[in-house]
């Protein structure tokens, strides 16, 4: 079932939320736990429906990384990531140092986040990005599953990443700060 969607009333007030208050609408059954959502500045934003081919490159990297980690990172899938009191986004995986926590997650001290997509790349690679350099994620990788194409976001601005790089599924890619997570997209187990 899915829940009504409305269009921006652009010249219009809307009234924002904040992450405390979506938390609390889920909590009392207002909004579903499984809805897809994102608050990106106190608006609720709809995301896309995962397809297949993104759910299949997602366990494959899930896969991979959790057979390689080391002790002093940690990973989550599909967190909701909280990057200020009225914006969480709710990346594929986020990678962050063991010590620190959960508790302490937020942009600065994200190490990477990764984000898969389908049928929503051309989002992925346009508005978030923004968002995520906004809030100071020092690298994101935009996978592209249909093509499986990654594009590498790093040096956040306020505006958007200064340092953006598309790579291709033959291409060993290394994150800058989680060095012990190499991935050759071409090497995974892609099989539906």
């Amino acid at each position: 079932m899915h829940a009504p969607v409305t269009s921006a009333a652009t010249d219009l007030p809307r009234r924002a939320f904040s992450v405390a208050e979506v938390e609390r609408m889920v909590e009392v059954g207002l909004l579903k736990e499984d809805e897809r959502l994102e608050l990106v500045g106190g608006e609720l934003v709809m995301m896309s429906p995962k397809g297949l081919r993104h759910e299949v490159v997602k366990k494959a990297l899930l896969r991979h990384w959790f057979q390689r980690l080391p002790e002093a990172l940690d990973l989550i899938p599909e967190t909701t990531f909280r990057l200020s009191p009225d914006t969480y986004l709710e990346p594929d995986v986020v990678v962050f140092d063991r010590v620190r926590g959960l508790k302490a997650l937020n942009g600065e001290t994200a190490l990477l986040a990764v984000e898969i997509a389908d049928s929503s790349i051309s989002y992925d690679l346009s508005r978030k990005p923004r968002i995520y350099a906004a809030f100071g994620v020092r690298e994101l990788w935009v996978i592209d599953a249909v093509h499986l194409v990654t594009h590498i976001h790093r040096d956040p601005a306020p505006l958007g990443y200064r340092d953006i790089v598309a790579h291709a599924a033959y291409e060993t890619l290394t994150p800058l700060l989680a060095p012990a997570l190499p991935l050759t997209l071409s090497a995974l187990d892609l099989a539906e």
